[in-house]
């Protein structure tokens, strides 16, 4: 049975120009929203190399950088080019208004 999804606001869309990100937590859990060329995108603050934070890594595009070990992540893409087991975990993200909400489930976990 799939989760029942409720929207959390995170941000305001006027915080978070292109090229910014913002962290985030929901019930515990560490999330970057990022804004790149204007669209929304949030991932687990974790990488799953080796679980580094993603948070202050260097952001090109939509390509960020793990400051730990330099692994790039392709926001626009699932996994690491070349790797199924390098996913990050993605959640789903709107900005509405001048809102940004993300869906989490109904016990609270992204």
């Amino acid at each position: 049975m799939d989760a029942i999804q409720k929207p959390v606001t995170v941000a305001r869309t006027d915080e978070l120009p292109p090229g910014q990100r913002k962290l985030v937590f929901i019930d515990g859990r560490s999330i970057v929203l990022l804004n790149i060329d204007g669209t929304f995108h949030a991932i687990d603050n974790s990488c799953p190399h080796n679980g580094a934070s993603l948070a202050g890594g260097k952001l090109e595009g939509s390509v960020l950088q793990c400051p730990a070990h330099g692994l790039r992540f392709d926001l626009s893409r699932p996994c690491e080019p070349g790797s199924a087991s390098l996913c990050l975990r993605k959640f789903a993200v709107e900005a509405t208004g001048d809102s940004v909400t993300l869906l989490v489930d109904a016990a609270g976990t992204p």
